[in-house]
């Protein structure tokens, strides 16, 4: 027991193991931190509680006219309602999707198509999620849509004269997400909804990284007629996110089959990740679950070692950023040897969005903000509601080493 106290407070747990024999065998686990809250959070115990009943008692399809298929209506009706009072939208506006992405497909796919007979010209940034970004190549390329992508300056922000510039007679759609998932940027949404509001413009933003960190009063604050959310962001579970949709817009559906969410989208639902979803919402919104009180402190201390190391360059907003992201590039490395790094010693980072795990692509985001050659080599720490003063401890003992290892392999490789 005193060796396992001791080395827990260190890079490894150690644990006694006692076989059917009676010998007993002592073994070194590395300790994780986990520190890639952007990428998804684990379940909360009071969420993964209100899911049972729908996994095993209520389980009926809510499509079914049969007392079992009443009985999961009902539920789900309730659900919807239970969201809807809480994020300030009428029931018929919330759509129920499998998470994000077909959340911000539905928004730009379906809308695109809906309205096309008023204009095929299209606005985003160029630092969007691929979610949104690939809607909108796609569009492009296959469906006689022209595609203006605003630049950013270089914390990553939109600048609302550049909309201006953008809007043309005949955009029907502006899509800016309200929070970076890399390097964590804060977008001025509520002032882009409203000029697309005057000009007759429909707004949609992606706001899966906003919520459970950012203030929330109601959907409302966005100014916004689409916007997408995520439960597994904040402690809701995967496979369960929504769209807010305004009345009376009515995008085109990307899926067909069914009747289901007022003919939006098809096919039977989710009903124990939609509980899920409406708890976690309920539970972890209006009272951030990311404390910025508890989170800016701890960003801080990882901030100030970046900067004194060698090679590091900070590339998220100190000013305009979320409270829980840091996003730094490295140079004379990339990110696979920086992310194995950190995962030998037990660190989980991220360089980049977790959509485009295994990719070997440079990041978008960093190369919009000017840095082409340094776009393969980011790291991203998002912090969250189990990271620990202790963890960050350790990372700030770890990382200059495992920056300078990476680097120094990096130097190896190239033949310097």
């Amino acid at each position: 027991m005193e060796i396992s106290a001791r080395l827990s407070r260190r890079r490894f747990l150690g644990f006694c193991f006692v076989d059917g024999s009676g010998l007993s065998y002592f073994a070194l686990v590395p300790r994780t931190i986990y520190l890639d809250y952007n990428a998804t959070t684990p379940l909360d115990p009071a969420v993964g509680e209100a899911m049972q009943p729908f996994l095993h008692e209520i389980w009926g399809n809510p499509s079914s006219v049969h007392h079992l298929g009443r009985k999961a209506r009902a539920a789900l009706d309730e659900a919807r309602a239970r969201a809807a009072h809480f994020l300030g939208a009428k029931p018929s506006e919330l759509i129920f999707t499998s998470g994000g992405t077909e959340a911000n497909n539905l928004a730009i796919l379906g809308t695109a198509r809906a309205l096309k007979a008023k204009g095929k010209h299209l606005i985003t940034s160029a630092i969007e999620h691929h979610a949104v970004l690939h809607c909108f190549d796609y569009l492009e390329k296959n469906e006689g849509f022209s595609v203006t992508r605003l630049p950013v300056n270089p914390e990553g922000r939109v600048a609302v004269e550049d909309l201006v510039k953008a809007l043309q007679a005949d955009t029907i759609i502006v899509s800016v997400m309200a929070a970076n998932n890399e390097i964590g940027t804060l977008q001025p949404v509520a002032e882009i909804g409203s000029l697309c509001r005057s000009r007759g413009v429909i707004f949609h933003t992606d706001a899966v990284q906003w919520f459970g960190k950012e203030p929330f009063t109601d959907l409302n604050q966005f100014n916004a007629d689409l916007v997408s959310l995520c439960g597994h962001k904040f402690h809701g579970p995967k496979g369960a996110g929504l769209l807010f949709i305004r009345s009376p817009l009515h995008p085109d559906p990307i899926l067909f089959g069914g009747a289901q969410e007022n003919e939006r989208r098809s096919g039977t639902e989710n009903l124990p990740a939609i509980v899920g979803l409406v708890e976690s919402i309920t539970r972890f919104l209006k009272i951030p679950v990311f404390d910025k009180s508890r989170l800016l402190p701890l960003k801080d201390q990882l901030e100030n070692l970046i900067h004194s190391i060698p090679g590091c360059e900070m590339v998220s907003s100190k000013v305009h950023g979320l409270s829980n992201t840091v996003a730094f590039v490295v140079t004379g490395t990339d990110g696979m040897a920086l992310m194995a790094g950190l995962d030998l010693e037990g660190i989980c980072a991220s360089s980049g969005s977790a959509c485009s795990a295994g990719s070997l692509e440079p990041s978008h985001v960093i190369t919009a903000l000017g840095k082409r050659d340094a776009a393969n080599a980011l790291v991203r720490f998002s912090l969250g509601r189990e990271t620990s003063g202790d963890e960050i401890n350790q990372v700030i003992k770890i990382l200059p080493e495992v920056i300078r290892r990476a680097q120094l392999n990096g130097k190896t490789a190239s033949g310097w």
